[in-house]
């Protein structure tokens, strides 16, 4: 499991020769204590099975617990100790990395079963948190937090925060509930340490703190929560209780899975996959989408089929087919990327998106200037030069691909920022219906753009 460069260049190579070492159980948890959470993980799995079980004796539950949410299949280490062990470990996590953990467990029954011998309160976090759908936000908030009264005086608030900080270490931001249980603010750490005795807790609660509902999209409120900038936000229920919070860490691991997310539809996937996914469900996923698009290939065969004449009588116009269509399907993918960043404004208006259609297609024609004046020089170059073509047929050639080009890349630019537009507008989803659709509309624009302007002034002049 290990390997010679892990063991010899790597802080995880040093710690496995520690923990190999002679050195005392009290001596050793020491020497650990100076090396991140992350490099020890590392160097746990490293390790066979049966010296990670003795580890396990020596570090106890509650250091592993820290230890564990590092490690990338929790799963297979748990299932190397009893149940009673394991439940152990998971009771000491965050309940969000419990969560976590027990989803690394194929078997539901064995998840079923760590949960009930965990103790009755992390149990119970962890219940809540599987109560909601992995797209809402409740299903990915801590339960790790601190909360006064506010009708606390500041020496009461932090003595809560000391009694309450044994079990929770997320203390930055603490939240402040009203007689009722109902979210009524937050205090930053450093104005409660500052704060007279004298003073007045209202006085340094800010009410206004931002916080969000835990039956919330992930999709709908990411960007806001991103916005904030704050290092935890309260999670509330419907009563407006505060029942967890989001750490910025979940946010940056939510807003990662999200690109990952619309990375994979981008290809036409129905969601991002996983390299330990089984054949039948890569196929099932792709599938439709590749039937789909076969059948939109075959329109765009059809129609080049219909210049079959064209291309019989000016065969080099094939050379620069594959030119046009792979610069008109680069244009649409950047202006589809672009909008669909723009898009998760969802206060955007209607003129705005008017003028952002503009502006797309003007760097996109300019872009199209460009490429195509290039290309109307060196292709007649190449023309005269290797195939031997007379200076005024090469230049009508390369002409051609040239004006073609820029056509191309100006519709690409439009059909890349008008489609997901489209489909934003009537609620579907422009991150997996646009991609594939906008590639099959530019390929036929190139083509009957191309192939007709080639047909039109060729054709019986070269």
């Amino acid at each position: 499991m290990e390997n010679k460069e892990l063991l010899e260049n790597t802080t995880a190579g040093e710690i496995i020769e520690l923990l190999r070492s002679n050195i005392s159980a009290d001596e050793l948890i020491e020497a650990l204590d100076d090396y991140h959470e992350n490099d020890i993980a590392e160097a746990y799995e490293a390790l066979d099975t049966e010296d990670r079980q003795r580890l396990f004796g020596i570090l106890g539950a509650e250091r592993l617990s820290e230890i564990f949410p590092y490690i990338e299949d929790v799963g297979e280490i748990l299932a190397e100790i009893t149940p009673e062990q394991a439940a152990d470990v998971l009771e000491n996590m965050d309940a969000d990395d419990a969560v976590d953990a027990l989803e690394d467990i194929e078997d539901e029954e064995q998840r079923e079963q760590l949960i009930s011998l965990m103790d009755k309160e992390a149990s119970a976090d962890v219940r809540l948190i599987n109560s909601y759908d992995e797209d809402e936000i409740g299903s990915m908030m801590t339960t790790n937090f601190i909360v006064v009264g506010k009708n606390f005086s500041v020496k009461q608030a932090m003595r809560s925060l000391i009694s309450q900080s044994k079990d929770n270490d997320n203390i930055n931001t603490i939240y402040v509930e009203d007689e009722d249980k109902k979210y009524y603010g937050a205090i930053e750490l450093r104005d409660l340490i500052l704060a007279r005795d004298y003073t007045p807790l209202d006085d340094i609660i800010s009410h206004s703190y931002p916080s969000v509902k835990a039956d919330a999209l992930i999709s709908d409120t990411i960007e806001d929560l991103k916005d904030y900038a704050e290092d935890s936000i309260p999670v509330l229920n419907p009563a407006d209780e505060i029942i967890g919070v989001i750490t910025s860490q979940d946010i940056i691991e939510a807003v990662d899975d999200e690109m990952g997310e619309d990375y994979a539809k981008l290809a036409g996937l129905t969601a991002e996959e996983d390299l330990n996914e089984r054949l039948g469900e890569s196929i099932k996923k792709r599938i439709p989408w590749l039937l789909l698009l076969l059948g939109l290939g075959l329109v765009t065969s059809s129609v080049i089929g219909i210049f079959d004449k064209v291309v019989a009588s000016v065969a080099i116009v094939v050379v620069f087919q594959s030119l046009i269509l792979d610069m008109a399907g680069n244009v649409g993918t950047q202006s589809l990327a672009v909008t669909i960043r723009v898009l998760m404004d969802e206060e955007i208006s209607g003129l705005e998106k008017a003028k952002f259609v503009l502006k797309e297609m003007r760097v996109g024609g300019t872009n199209g200037l460009i490429l195509g004046t290039l290309a109307l020089v060196f292709i007649a170059l190449y023309l005269h030069s290797l195939k031997g073509l007379a200076w005024a047929a090469a230049f009508r050639v390369s002409g051609i691909v040239g004006f073609s080009l820029f056509v191309a890349m100006i519709v690409s630019s439009f059909i890349g920022t008008i489609i997901p537009i489209f489909f934003h507008k009537i609620k579907v989803d422009p991150a997996v219906a646009s991609g594939p659709l906008i590639t099959t509309v530019n390929d036929l624009v190139a083509v009957v753009t191309y192939y007709g302007l080639a047909g039109l002034l060729l054709v019986g002049h070269i």
